[in-house]
Parts: structure tokens; sequence; C-alpha cells
């Protein structure tokens, strides 16, 4: 009996604590940022909390740009016994979505002021109660969105290097139920940005059933939900492909959901309205940069072994959101709306890089990410500080009509001249992060076969440059009226977040090579 005993006890789990550190430290910062919140005083709270914040995400960075530099070339390495990868994929996704978690978490800190911030003093409040009126007139503010932040970034992470498909289903919910909270945390018109945080929570655990489903029907085909153990048998194995097939769809079918990709994008309109504008934001971004990571991964692997089979779904699929999103787009008179379905047509356009498996397929995708990313946390991060008020100057919500912005580049050059650059990076415009972004990935699609998508997404570029330009001559082209939004003399540390975005938006339509050799 001892001698079955000690080989167990001398094959002591190795752990690797180097690659595991980004996860950890972002974490554990969360962790401890929900004990801060136990504290009595709310000002310390507050800065205590976004030092948390800000210092974990950027330590995470640190080890994660250590790590790129320590993994050479295709080298992958298993943690924690298989569940989590570490590989150039997974550390380069991992890097551009910290760089977008440290820009939102700026807004976040920026619009979490006391008096005329973007959260609500105490979320669990009910919409005008007297507990929320109290909490107003004492200028009382919680910070738990600083902890949700973290969670939800940690998760996003974890999705990001998952090597198993549990651990791919576990990181997919820590990395939304933070969410689902932040989008119903907004400050003013609570009954909209409950009823966003409602819509996401329901139709979001809708995608999650189809994603465990597609997780039982592989592990039933193979007898493992280790992802290359996955792929090895699925290129061998015989008989009860359709178990195969069906379980992956069901996977796809939950991700199509986090990109919010056409059927699947019913909650993006109503979300990106009702949540507050820094948590729009991050969730326009964020969550794109690790679902798409974990669509290329699975590309690479185990939907590269179904592309033909899957290619009439991956095709309708990328039609589809490619037409909607611009069309619907087109018609949209509420700023924050015309964004969300923009965000559509964005992720048609990366779809079209993952029609096949290619070895480059990743670097278009991360750089596309990446010049989305930036742009889209510093349109909604100037969204957050356009005020809609009333007669006696009292803050009414964010001015997100487009008559709102009628003259507004006038009245503000800077920022109008930052919200005309990512207006005009999302269109493509040369010399911007999303002009080089959309020759990725169109690039990409030529070389796996699929000129029509290409065409049809150079087609609907066309299109969506309308609704964008549109903004842009209502700003600088329109006399300001009654009806146009005020800009407040402060939130001074948003307003430099949106010129460092414009600025990074930029940089990246110029300095190319520089930016994709450190992924390459």
């Amino acid at each position: 009996m001892l001698n079955a005993i000690l080989p167990v006890i001398a094959a002591t789990p190795v752990v690797e604590w180097d690659g595991l550190a980004p996860i950890i430290v972002v974490m554990g910062a969360a962790v401890l940022a929900t004990l801060v919140e136990a504290l009595p005083s709310a000002a310390v709270r507050s800065i205590v909390n976004g030092v948390i914040m800000l210092l974990s995400l950027v330590a995470a960075l640190a080890l994660v740009g250590w790590r790129l530099t320590a993994v050479s070339g295709g080298a992958r390495r298993a943690l924690a016994v298989g569940v989590l990868i570490e590989d150039r994929l997974s550390l380069g996704f991992q890097a551009v979505l910290l760089v977008i978690a440290i820009l939102a978490a700026l807004v976040v800190l920026g619009r979490a002021e006391p008096v005329d911030g973007s959260f609500a003093p105490q979320a669990a409040d009910i919409p005008g109660s007297p507990q929320e009126n109290y909490a107003m007139k004492t200028r009382y503010q919680r910070t738990e969105m600083y902890a949700l932040l973290l969670f939800s970034t940690g998760g996003m992470m974890a999705f990001i290097a998952a090597g198993n498909l549990l651990m791919l289903f576990v990181a997919l919910e820590i990395m939304s139920l933070p969410l689902y909270v932040l989008g119903a945390m907004g400050r003013r018109r609570r009954l909209l940005s409950q009823e966003a945080g409602f819509k996401y929570f329901l139709l979001g655990a809708y995608a999650s059933a189809f994603f465990l489903m597609g997780i039982a029907l592989i592990y039933g085909f193979t007898g493992t939900l280790n992802l290359a153990q996955i792929t090895q048998l699925a290129a061998v194995a015989p008989g009860l492909d359709w178990m195969l097939l069906v379980g992956v769809a069901m996977l796809l079918v939950g991700l199509f959901f986090k990109v919010s990709a056409v059927p699947f994008h019913a909650w993006a309109p109503d979300v990106y309205q009702g949540a507050p504008a820094p948590i729009s934001g991050f969730m326009a971004s964020g969550v794109k940069v690790a679902a798409f990571a974990v669509l290329v991964r699975l590309s690479m692997m185990v939907t590269g072994l179904l592309s033909w089979d899957l290619s009439i779904l991956l095709w309708a699929v990328i039609v589809a959101t490619v037409l909607v999103g611009t069309f619907l787009g087109v018609v949209q008179t509420d700023i924050k709306r015309m964004l969300a379905y923009s965000s559509v047509a964005h992720v048609g356009f990366i779809l079209v890089a993952l029609v096949g498996s290619a070895p480059a397929t990743s670097v278009a995708v991360l750089f596309y990410v990446l010049a989305y990313g930036v742009a889209t946390i510093g349109a909604f991060a100037l969204i957050s500080v356009v005020r809609e008020e009333s007669a006696d100057a009292t803050v009414l919500g964010e001015a997100t009509q487009l008559s709102a912005w009628d003259g507004l580049g006038r009245r503000h050059p800077v920022l109008g001249a930052a919200m005309a650059v990512f207006l005009m990076s999302f269109a493509g415009i040369p010399f911007t992060g999303g002009f080089i972004g959309k020759f990725l990935v169109f690039r990409e699609g030529l070389q796996l076969g699929a000129g029509e998508l290409v065409l049809l997404g150079l087609l609907a570029s066309v299109a969506t440059a309308f609704f964008y330009f549109r903004v842009i001559m209502r700003m600088f082209m329109v006399e300001p009226g009654a009806e146009t939004a005020s800009v407040g003399s402060g939130d001074l540390l948003t307003k430099a977040v949106v010129v460092l975005c414009a600025v990074g938006t930029v940089a990246l339509g110029i300095f190319v090579q520089p930016v994709l050799a450190l992924f390459a």
C-alpha cells in the first residue's frame, strides 16, 4: 500500500508562477479591492481602490511584456496542468487587453466623481428612493466598479489563455458577471441602465447555455476537455462526427454572442445605450479582444479541422453581420446605438480573416482589435462628458441624440477633432489604425480564398462611412443650436484619455511595423 502511495507523493505538481503571475496580480487586486470596500471612509476607499486598480493593471502589463520576451516563435507551454496555455498568441492578446483595460480604468476613475459622475452612488438603491436621494445629497459614492472591472479583466485574461474547455466556461462567467452589474450602474436614467444590465444578463445566460451544451457534446465525442487533445482526437476519431460538429457550432454561438455577431447581436444596441458610457466602451472593446482571441485559437486548432463543414455557417454569419451592422447603423439617431451597430459591422470585418486557419491570422486580428479598442475607449470616454442639461443647468444625463452634437466641434475643437479621428478610424481612412486593421484582415481573407467576403466588406466600409462622416459634419459644419450639448470645464482625466486615444489611433496608422513586430 505504501509503495502505491509513494509515486503519487513524488509526483508533486509544479506551479508555473511566472506564467500565472499576470492573472494572479489582477485577480488578487480584485479581491483586495473588494476588502477595501468594507472600510468606513468613502474618501479613503476611492483613493486606495483607484490606486490598486491602476497599479495592478500596469504591473500585469509589465509581467505580460516580460513573458513575451521569454516566449519565442511557436513555443507553447501548458500552465496549471494544461488548464491554461502560455504562447505568443495568448500573451499578445493579453497585452492588448491590458492596454485597453488601463485606458478604460482611467476613464472609470475620471467619471467616478460623486457630483457629476457616470455611476450611481449605490447601485443597490432603488431609483428615486429616499436612500438614493440622500446619497446624492451627501455626495456619497461607492467604488465597487473598480473591483468589478478588475474581476472582469482577470476573467478575460484567463479566457484568452484557456487551454481547457471547462476553464473556458469558468473564465467566460468570471468576465461576464461583473459586466452585467456594471451595465446597470448608470447614475442617471437608472431604469434604462438597469434594463440594459438585465437584458445583458438574460441573453448572456442564454448564450452560456449554448456554450455549456457545446462543451458537453465535444466531451461526449472525445472524452477530454483539453483543447490540444481534442484537436488530436478530432483528426482521427471515427464515428459520431455530428456530435463534434454540433458541439463546436454551439461553442461558436456562445462566442458570437460575446462579439455581437448577427443573429446574436440583439443585446448590443440596448446595452450600449443604457450602460454608463465608460462601461459601454470597455464592453465594446475588451470583450471583443477576449472572444476573438479564443476564436483565433479555435480556428487554428479544432475548427480548423472542421472548416469545410462550418464554412456555410461562418459565411452566413459574416454576410448577415456586415449587412445588418451597416444598414441599421445608417438609420440610428442615437450615437451610442450607432456605435453599437458600428461594432457589429466591425465584427463582420474581423470574421473575414477567420474563414480558414492561417498562422498570420492572429497578428491581423490582434492589430484590428487593438486599433478598434483604442478608438472605442476614446469615443465612449468623450460621450461620457457630453452632457444634456435642463434650463436650470441641471445635468440630465449623457447627450446621445445626434442633434445634441450640432456645432460641438466648434465649441470644443480639440475634443471634436479627437472624435473625428475615432470616426475616421472606424471608417478605415488612411493614417489611422482602423485603416491598417482593415487592410490586414481583408488581406488574410483574400489569401484564404474569401474574395467575395472581402468585396462585401469593402462595399460596406464605404456605406458605413456615411454615418461616421454625418457626425463629423454635425460637429463642425452645423451651427450650435438650442439642443447642442455642453461639456463641463472639469473631467480633465477623462479628456486627457480622449486625447491620448486620438494620438494612439493616429500612431497605430503610421508606426505599423514596430507594433506588428511586437506580436509577430
